[in-house]
C-alpha cells in the first residue's frame, strides 16, 4: 500500500512549529472550510463551522463525519497562522471569517 502524500501545516498557538498531515484529508477540509466560512464579519463560530462543513466533506475520507471536527481544528489554525482566517477576538464565543 502506497504512502499518502503529506502537507506541512502551521499552528498559529505555536509560532515556529509544523507538522505533517495527510494531503488529501487537509486539502478536503480545507475547501470545505473555505466554501462555509464568510467574507468578513460576524463570521461563525467553530460550532457552527464543525455543522456547516459536514455537506462538503467527501465521506470515503470521514464515514459519518467521524474525527472531522479534529481537522477542521488542524486546518483552522494552519489557515489562521497564514493569514487566511482571522478569529474575532472581541465576541463570545469566538467566531472566525475568511479575509481573502
Amino acid at each position: 500500500m502506497p504512502t499518502p502524500a503529506m502537507i506541512e501545516v502551521q499552528n498559529i498557538n505555536t509560532p515556529g512549529r509544523t507538522a505533517r498531515v495527510n494531503a488529501e484529508k487537509y486539502l478536503a477540509m480545507k475547501h470545505a472550510l473555505l466554501a462555509v466560512l464568510p467574507q468578513g464579519k460576524p463570521g461563525l463560530t467553530q460550532a457552527e463551522m464543525g455543522e456547516a462543513v459536514q455537506t462538503y466533506l467527501p465521506q470515503a475520507l470521514w464515514p459519518g463525519g467521524a474525527k472531522s471536527l479534529w481537522w477542521l481544528k488542524t486546518v483552522q489554525l494552519d489557515l489562521e497562522a497564514k493569514r487566511l482566517v482571522v478569529r474575532d477576538r472581541q465576541v463570545n464565543p469566538l467566531r472566525w471569517y475568511r479575509v481573502r
